[in-house]
């Protein structure tokens, strides 16, 4: 025997029944003996509470009955043939009839007792069972329908009534016997107490039914058939790469379902839990799907969590006064109040002092809970013993649920981590003895962000997803995007990260995707699709769209972001720049970057602000981290100059190299910007604050290597003919420094506590010397490295290198 149970998504269209007699047919040609439980058409219980509603007030329902009447009528047209049809439309007519007069009582009235509303709510079942069981008479004889109040016995507790477990089962076997080898249709959902009244089984009423009769009759199976592939690890609209489960033990459904995952209902499994009867959860429009399997014992799994479940609107109430210090009952007299008042608390924490007591429970129980309370504690409040419960909205649980955590060590840190690394503040814990759970409390607004980085932390054979949102588009914003499509499936397959471009943004234009922009033509999409670009909204935007492992990348060479930075770190979001200007302004901005990033778990990245695409900034704190202690440092730190300098030889003009330069790349869009040393003095201060040094800019020596005509010009042509006319002077300079048989350089130094920058002549004996290119260089002088100073030596301008080092800096993020 098995047991089928069809939810109402299934049995929802004409299309979707056809897919289910489908089903059922191919079952029965398997020889077994089936019972099949219907749900009501989906949409159809709402109605029916609504029609209720209506006449209980007094408002006219007649539309939406008519509207009930013409769905369910339209489905027979549809799968019925003709002569089937009259006896069904009479039927279907006098269930409609009768509910027209039920609602008209109800209306007459004003009065919606919980006893007449489930009479209305069993319509549904009634009707659309009625329509499939005819249906399937089409295909096989032996289709019986069955009204589960009749067999079915409960208590008179109205909308959530309690099954009488012996006397059920003795009148289903009884049904059982008595239609032997026949399919039976049951009405899922609905019951009769003992004086026949109807009752209703309340949420996961149809899965209910289904495990009672599959109880009764010792069935092989129970499948529940509905419109998703089985239990997944999250909820798939949350979680885009949510995955279906091969198996579950009960438990772990069980604390699934109680916490929000809405496949299966934990009432529906005690019947099954009992006689250890597997319950399939499978895809009525997807029959390929093998299913979920619960069941008693499961297969050893390697993944340390089952899944994560939540429940996205709940209050909770805190309670606390030294009143409950060491007070005996306290906590039973609190629970046994709220259970009498029918008050459901999901979930309970209470401080190891007993001077607070925390709970949840249904927004709708809130109020009524703390009046009760109020009641019940009166003297205690009046004596100030206690204070007054205190309620808090808008909140959310998460959960990650599985048997494997109570073998794994450092389940909860890798929780907590994720949350805080993603600035989801957790407003209550609570973790089982069993250990298959561990609950939090969180902001409801949070909910989406929390269930995808609880994912990615746990389920690691999946990438982590970083979602990026990029300022600037010139050449190394562009560069960045060609590198991050060129590598994204080796990002994948060796870093498990998928980089994902949640916004980006120009000086023009602003585009945005939570579920990531698409870059094989990013251009064109953000000029045809792109709002007007405004950088305030740019980062309120992303902000809002609360994504976790979220990152900033500045690549502008702009002032107007560094304003928006501290905002961005509070909002527990990382930042990566090749802007320089945020770390070489004031030392207080610098430490307050650096002081707020590390307060609020995220990370500051910007290796392009110094030397590009090399390593500089990250040996350099890998030293001190070690506990060397830097003595000097010095350094070729501007590409730019690096560039002119080593092709400012022979006949070459000083202006024409200069040009070259910017040409390809190498330049600021003011050349200027390098010449001046202006550029090279962000780097060696920002290199002198991390090595330790509370240094301004103001404190950096720089020689000047440019005639003040060049640098009073008032544009950048005008700079260029500045430099035409003073060809002499740069001229001069390559000869005497070629007649000594000595290169320029401009080199940086930091020693004993000052930063200077000069234009200096070395020899060949001078590690400086022999450059190419647009090489950086620093030399690293330390305790450790003393007699042979630590170089690191490479490109130190150009989009594709600079990119790349912001590329870096990115998958650093990931890695964190």
């Amino acid at each position: 025997m098995k047991v089928l149970k069809f939810g109402g998504t299934s049995v929802g269209t004409a299309q979707s029944i056809g897919a289910v007699m489908d089903i059922v047919k191919q079952e029965h040609q398997n020889g077994e003996g089936l019972v099949v439980v219907l749900s009501a058409m989906s949409g159809v219980t709402n109605l029916l509470v609504d029609m209720a509603e209506r006449a209980a007030t007094g408002n006219d329902f007649s539309k939406h009955l008519a509207a009930l009447e013409i769905r369910h009528f339209e489905v027979v047209k549809q799968l019925l043939d003709i002569p089937q049809q009259n006896p069904v439309y009479t039927r279907l007519k006098i269930y409609f009839n009768q509910l027209e007069d039920l609602l008209q009582g109800v209306m007459v009235l004003k009065e919606l007792t919980p006893k007449t509303r489930d009479l209305i709510l069993s319509y549904g079942e009634r009707c659309s069972t009625l329509l499939i069981s005819r249906m399937a008479l089409q295909h096989f004889n032996d289709a019986v329908y069955v009204d589960a109040s009749e067999v079915v016995k409960t208590d008179n507790s109205f909308g959530q009534a309690r099954v009488n477990t012996e006397l059920t089962d003795l009148l289903i076997r009884g049904l059982a016997t008595e239609n032997e080898g026949k399919v039976l249709f049951v009405t899922g959902f609905i019951a009769s107490n003992e004086a026949g009244q109807v009752t209703t089984l309340g949420r996961g009423g149809s899965d209910y039914t289904a495990a009672i009769f599959a109880s009764a009759l010792n069935a092989s199976e129970i499948q529940i058939w509905t419109d998703v592939n089985g239990m997944m690890t999250a909820d798939p609209r949350m979680v885009k790469k949510a995955f279906s489960l091969p198996e579950l033990t009960y438990t772990e459904a069980m604390e699934l379902s109680y916490f929000g995952a809405k496949v299966i209902y934990p009432p529906t499994m005690t019947p099954a839990f009992l006689k250890r009867i597997p319950i399939v959860i499978k895809n009525t429009f997807d029959t390929a799907f093998e299913g979920t399997v619960i069941k008693h014992n499961c297969q050893d799994s390697n993944l340390p969590i089952k899944g994560i479940s939540s429940i996205d609107h709940i209050s909770i109430i805190n309670l606390e006064g030294s009143g409950m210090v060491g007070k005996a009952g306290f906590s039973g007299r609190l629970f046994s109040l709220l259970a009498r008042e029918q008050i459901n608390v999901m979930l309970i924490t209470q401080s190891s002092s007993e001077h607070s007591i925390t709970f949840a429970v249904q927004p709708k129980d809130a109020e009524r809970a703390c009046r009760l309370m109020e009641q019940e504690f009166e003297l205690e409040l009046g004596a100030q013993k206690l204070e007054v419960p205190v309620i808090e909205a808008d909140l959310a649980v998460l959960a990650i649920v599985g048997e494997n955590m109570r073998k794994t060590p450092g389940m909860s840190g890798r929780l907590f981590h994720a949350l805080g690394r993603n600035g989801v503040n957790v407003r209550a814990i609570a973790q089982g003895s069993s250990e298959y759970n561990i609950s939090v409390i969180i902001s409801a607004t949070d909910l989406a962000k929390a269930v995808n980085a609880v994912h990615d932390a746990f389920f690691i054979q999946f990438n982590k997803t970083l979602n990026v949102f990029c300022l600037g588009t010139g050449n190394i914003g562009k560069t960045l995007f060609e590198q991050l499509q060129k590598h994204r499936e080796f990002l994948q397959e060796h870093n498990s990260i998928q980089v994902k471009i949640a916004g980006i943004s120009n000086t023009r234009k602003m585009r945005f995707s939570v579920d990531g922009l698409d870059l094989t033509d990013w251009h064109a999409d953000l000029d045809a699709y792109g709002e007007q670009a405004d950088l305030t909204e740019f980062v309120a935007r992303m902000k809002e769209m609360n994504l976790p492992n979220c990152v900033f990348i500045d690549n502008t060479a702009s002032p107007q972001p560094i304003a928006f930075y501290e905002g961005i770190f509070k909002s527990t979001i990382s930042i990566v720049t090749c802007n320089k200007i945020g770390n070489s302004g004031s030392y207080s901005q610098y430490e307050t970057f650096r002081d707020t990033a590390r307060k609020h778990g995220v990370d500051f990245f910007y290796e392009t602000n110094v030397g590009a695409g090399l390593p500089i900034i990250r040996t350099l704190k890998d030293l001190m981290v070690s506990g060397d202690r830097v003595q000097k440092i010095e350094a070729i730190l501007s590409g730019t100059i690096s560039f002119i300098f080593n092709n400012f030889k022979g006949n070459a003009n000083f202006h024409d190299v200069v040009k070259t330069a910017q040409e390809k790349g190498f330049t600021e869009p003011d050349p200027r910007d390098d010449l001046s040393g202006k550029d090279f003095m962000r780097k060696i201060l920002i290199l002198a604050r991390d090595a330790g040094h509370k240094m301004e800019a103001e404190d950096v020596d720089i020689e000047n290597m440019l005639p003040q005509a060049c640098l009073d010009a008032r544009t950048v042509t005008e700079f260029y003919a500045a430099l035409k006319a003073n060809a002499a002077y740069f001229n001069k300079l390559k000869q005497d420094a070629e007649a000594s048989g000595k290169v320029l350089r401009y080199i940086g130094k930091l020693e004993d506590g000052k930063a200077s920058i000069t234009l200096q002549m070395v020899d060949e004996t001078h590690p400086f010397y022999s450059m190419s290119g647009s090489d950086n260089i620093i030399a690293f002088t330390t305790d450790r490295y003393k007699e042979r100073p630590m170089v690191v030596k490479g490109p130190g301008a150009g989009a594709e290198v600079t990119a790349a080092g912001v590329f870096a800096d990115l998958i650093n993020v990931g890695a964190n």
